[in-house]
């Protein structure tokens, strides 16, 4: 190396011992080199003999600037795919005080309840506006995403069933990826998954639980009352999977008879980042809270009889018997529900309606806008979300949408989908309507 070259000082500094420490540490177990300790500890089955092939190692500043040069060939664009992802703003102060403060994200969940009374109060926020927004009596602490949370729901329906019955209904107008992972949920538990119509749906006894999408996964709100009544009739656990957001301006479905609700909460204030990492939330009734997966924050007294919160309930399996758990140890987003819940403190109950209201006006213009233009209106009632047939050939559409840098959702049947969100400007709207106007 010269005196002009990048120093290489990335590894010294953060991948432990140089090669005096090294050499010390193979003096003391009578060894001279790393690779005569390797070769009498290391079977050789699983030993790569050789150099690994990789390149100069990179300065911090390097690899930085490697990195944003690899991201500058992304093309990005205005995404409407929905299903259950949407484009978010996250408030200044919630990004420099939460997202990128090492005092929230890295001892990221509350190991020792005594000393995080302050991360412990974020997540009984999150816990309240679950609670709030799905209208049921409990709720934990986050979980992964919509599509396990979807499949943990499944386990404790079924854990719940008490006359054999091993039948669990999932509403085609799920999402389709909450379809699949319930499905490979299904699997090794020996649950039968049956996707189908919910109208034309014939229940039985043999049906523990259903699972509904609220709104569709094409934007439709339907009026499940009448299923549900049938399906709570016969003993099955209704589940609702739904849109945190448009909750603030629908009948919550504790009200129209969810036993369980799950969903994503991350257009509350969590950029989508590629897909993830999001926090999933369950909201229950409280006959679940013994079999709920995760964590529950609850308030109680301490010592010294002051309020203080603890860790209130934890069905984890390193906490109590394997076989009596309901999850594992990798169920909770904690710093994205930390980062939801101050979203919703940051807007407020009025904040948040305001902006589902600004939201579902704009779907409404957008929606009468394409339908003066002659397509095809799929979908009466809704909240974000509007499906449409073009009059054009639909290939035609999503060709000149990415040609625009904008992703339409194509259901396969000559039908598209748009999804709005907070960040969807009149400016956004009109440019979708010159896609559909050429």
């Amino acid at each position: 190396m010269t005196r002009i070259d990048a120093p290489a000082d990335f590894e010294a500094r953060h991948l432990g011992p140089d090669e005096a420490d090294v050499a010390a540490m193979l003096a003391v177990l009578g060894y001279d080199s790393l690779a005569s300790l390797v070769n009498e500890t290391v079977p050789t089955s699983i030993r790569m003999d050789g150099e690994l092939r990789l390149p100069a190692a990179l300065t911090e500043a390097q690899l930085l600037a490697r990195l944003r040069e690899i991201a500058s060939s992304n093309r990005v664009f205005r995404s409407y795919l929905g299903m259950g992802y949407s484009d978010t703003l996250v408030p200044g102060v919630i990004l420099r005080n939460i997202m990128e403060n090492p005092g929230w994200y890295t001892q990221y969940t509350p190991y020792q309840a005594e000393i995080a009374q302050g991360r412990l109060e974020a997540l009984l926020n999150f816990q309240t506006m679950v609670i709030d927004l799905t209208g049921l009596e409990i709720a934990n602490a986050s979980l992964l995403d919509e599509a396990t949370a979807a499949a943990e729901a499944m386990h404790l329906a079924h854990a719940e069933a008490t006359r054999g019955a091993n039948t669990f209904f999932v509403s085609e107008s799920c999402h389709p990826q909450t379809i699949e992972v319930v499905k490979t949920r299904a699997r090794p538990l020996g649950i039968e998954v049956v996707v189908g119509d919910h109208d034309g749906f014939g229940l039985h006894d043999g049906v523990f639980g259903v699972l509904l999408q609220y709104p569709c996964t094409d934007g439709s709100v339907i009026d499940y009352r009448p299923f549900v009544a049938r399906a709570k009739a016969l003993g099955a656990v209704i589940v609702a999977a739904c849109d945190l957001m448009s909750l603030a301006l629908l009948t919550p479905p504790g009200e129209w008879g969810a036993d369980v609700v799950v969903g994503n909460s991350q257009r509350f204030g969590v950029p989508m980042g590629f897909g993830g990492p999001h926090a999933a939330f369950m909201s229950a009734t409280e006959s679940f809270k013994r079999k709920m997966p995760g964590r529950i924050i609850g308030v109680s007294v301490d010592a010294d009889g002051n309020l203080a919160l603890r860790m209130a309930l934890q069905t984890r399996e390193q906490h109590i018997r394997r076989e009596k758990a309901t999850s594992n140890i990798c169920t909770a987003q904690v710093l994205l529900a930390i980062m939801a819940g101050a979203y919703a403190v940051y807007h407020g109950p009025d904040g948040i309606k305001k902006i589902a209201e600004r939201i579902r006006d704009l779907a409404g213009v957008l929606s009468a806008g394409l339908g003066l233009l002659g397509h095809e209106l799929l979908t009466e009632t809704f909240f974000d979300t509007v499906r449409v047939r073009p009059k054009l050939d639909a290939d035609d559409v999503l060709a000149r949408a990415v040609g625009d840098g904008i992703n339409l959702r194509d259901f396969g049947d000559g039908s598209l989908g748009i999804a709005l969100d907070e960040v969807t400007t009149a400016d956004d709207v009109d440019n979708l309507f010159k896609v559909f106007n050429r």
